[in-house]
């Protein structure tokens, strides 16, 4: 193959404030799985950075389970699909699709036999299902609640048993199979959002919105005790995770904490604080084997120190909303990718290891439009708060002082040598030199969509949704209109100068790229074709001979300058989202991202 898939920087969970979100646990214990919009995201629990994802859901996703026997993964969306899939071949095959109700999905439970699944959320008609795994067929009715089933668990032992919680304040208790339902438990006084066996099926918890946690007979269903006594928890309790052994148990709460029980002893052993600001309140929780895992509300995963409470071993960072810009870059002798999403949240990867971070401080408040490095090591971005920041990559901090506000929303930003800058803005035109402003053109007579400028310094190219493209001279502190103007089939969507500055590529809506040589005063080198809706992207190889586009038809074309017939093409490089940012690491290494807020690298071989 021409092109492989090297690497997966997986996106975060996609987080709801008040809504517990479920963390799933492969039953040999390598991975963990949850969901972020349409995607099911599989780690490995020791290197996290060891990610897939499936894509197959045409609506969102809100659980995914393991099956006990680990070879398949039932995954429910909100349109009340079920589809359960291959987990050991890696483009997971889907084995079979059922719709118990229409409606969210919100929990899913498997027998320890893997062979029948009790699923629960909103249907419009029903709030729950058992059905048999290879055939859809019903084991049971789960009747008596009036709300939303937040919750449902199965006894893994026999005789089988099945609980569920609901927003109606109660838990049922059903026997089976086919399960039927015995009664209900109204100890809560709030919503009631989880329930769990502990693994030797003796005992079960429930977890509620007023703080408390109740446990209860795993066979019979009778209260034995309340966790904690009067309250477990100063906030509402989220989710809960046995250990292994059965004889503990964690509890996530929006109190911002995460508590270790000790369940025959009645006592929190351990409380982890995860912080003070509201986006550390923990609304999941995962034991699986040694490791402690707790996603807040943020979308980080924390992994929980027994020996240093204050203090997580480690937090999974990354994105959990679209990503719509990146750029890459590298430093003493490393390769780092940044990567801007629509919350205005900036990361920063390790390319080789995935391990990343934020920059710290505050930075944009707004989807962050477009990144660039200068030659000043310094990471340009524009975003829809009206700001330009310049932001060092050594310091790794937002600087109160070095950014730039401007009237109009900045579209684009583009860097050049010597501290040159160049905002394209709504019906307006930026030049920066040094961090600061130093002249400003409107009254263009045409609206900038995108723009470049050369790396030998001295011109701008400016893009136009007039399907033009015209070209200024930087004389000093000003840009000057040359009066020289290039045409494209379309309205400009991207643009970039190679990196010899010999060429000029030119994106437009009409799915055409337009390569211009520059040495012969712009005339048209050549036209490429192949994308089935517009360009969005485009990034220049390091070795000027070849650059990447991406579409909105969630396709990446690399093309040779010299001949447009010679081409590789990565069809649904990210499935379900079109591109949105392209950059290349070197030669043979492109990296992609998109709106599913994952990144990935691929190996190119021309």
């Amino acid at each position: 193959m021409p092109y492989e898939l090297k690497k997966v920087f997986a996106s975060l969970p996609q987080m709801e404030r008040g809504v517990s979100k479920i963390i799933g646990g492969d039953p040999k214990g390598n991975n963990f799985l949850y969901t972020n919009g349409k995607s099911v995201v599989i780690r490995n629990i020791d290197n996290p950075a060891i990610a897939d994802i499936y894509t197959e859901h045409p609506h969102s996703v809100l659980v995914a389970k393991y099956a006990p026997s680990g070879f398949y993964i039932a995954s429910g969306d909100v349109s009340g699909k079920i589809r359960i899939w291959d987990t050991t071949q890696k483009d997971h095959l889907l084995k079979y699709e059922y719709q118990p109700f229409s409606g969210k999905i919100k929990d899913i439970a498997w027998t320890e036999d893997s062979k029948r699944i009790a699923v629960v959320g909103e249907g419009r008609e029903k709030f729950g299902a058992v059905f048999l795994w290879d055939s859809g067929s019903s084991v049971g009715e789960i009747t008596g609640h009036s709300k939303i089933i937040n919750s449902v668990d199965i006894k893994q032992t026999r005789p089988y048993r099945l609980v569920t919680s609901s927003d109606d304040n109660c838990s049922a208790f059903f026997e089976g199979p086919p399960f039927k339902f015995k009664f209900t438990m109204s100890d809560h006084g709030r919503f009631v959002n989880c329930v769990r066996f502990s693994p030797d099926g003796n005992r079960f918890a429930t977890a509620g919105a007023d703080g408390q946690i109740f446990l209860y007979d795993g066979k019979t269903g009778e209260k034995i005790v309340a966790l904690g006594g009067a309250k477990a928890h100063d906030g509402g309790v989220y989710a809960l995770s046995w250990s292994p052994d059965s004889s503990h148990l964690i509890s996530a709460s929006g109190d911002k904490t995460v508590k270790l029980w000790d369940v025959a002893g009645n006592v929190a052993v351990t409380t982890f604080h995860l912080g003070t600001d509201v986006l550390d309140q923990q609304l999941g929780c995962l034991w699986q084997k040694e490791h402690l895992l707790s996603i807040s509300l943020s979308g980080y995963i924390n992994y929980l120190d027994r020996n240093n409470p204050n203090r997580p071993l480690r937090t999974l960072k990354g994105h959990s909303k679209a990503i719509h810009c990146l750029t890459v870059h590298k430093n003493e002798g490393r390769s780092y990718i940044y990567s801007g999403s629509n919350d205005g949240y900036i990361n920063y990867w390790d390319a080789e290891t995935g391990t990343n971070d934020g920059f710290s401080g505050k930075g944009h408040s707004n989807l962050v439009s477009k990144i660039a490095v200068d030659g000043d090591d310094q990471l340009v971005s524009c975003g829809m708060d009206d700001t330009i920041r310049f932001t060092s990559l050594t310091k790794k901090e937002y600087s109160a002082s070095d950014l730039v506000k401007v009237d109009v929303q900045p579209k684009c930003i583009a860097v050049g040598p010597r501290g040159y800058s160049l905002a394209v803005c709504i019906g307006q035109l930026i030049l920066l030199k040094d961090k600061k402003k130093c002249f400003t053109l409107d009254s263009l007579g045409f609206e900038p969509e995108a723009g470049a400028l050369h790396p030998g310094g001295g011109t701008a190219a400016v893009g136009g949704a007039d399907g033009k493209v015209y070209l200024y001279s930087i004389q000093g502190n000003t840009l000057k209109a040359e009066g020289k103007t290039l045409e494209v089939p379309g309205p400009v969507t991207d643009m970039a100068f190679s990196n010899d500055g010999a060429f000029l590529a030119v994106a437009d809506e009409k799915k055409v790229i337009t390569v211009f040589s520059v040495a012969d005063g712009y005339t048209g080198k050549n036209e490429f074709y192949g994308h089935h809706a517009k360009v969005i992207c485009l990034a220049w190889s390091p070795d000027n001979e070849h650059f990447a586009s991406g579409g909105m038809d969630m396709l990446v074309y690399l093309w040779t300058v010299n001949n447009a017939d010679k081409r590789i093409k990565i069809p649904d490089a990210h499935r379900l989202h079109h591109i949105s940012g392209l950059a290349w690491l070197d030669e043979h290494t492109l990296v992609t991202t998109s709106h599913d807020a994952s990144i990935k690298q691929w190996t190119i071989k021309f």
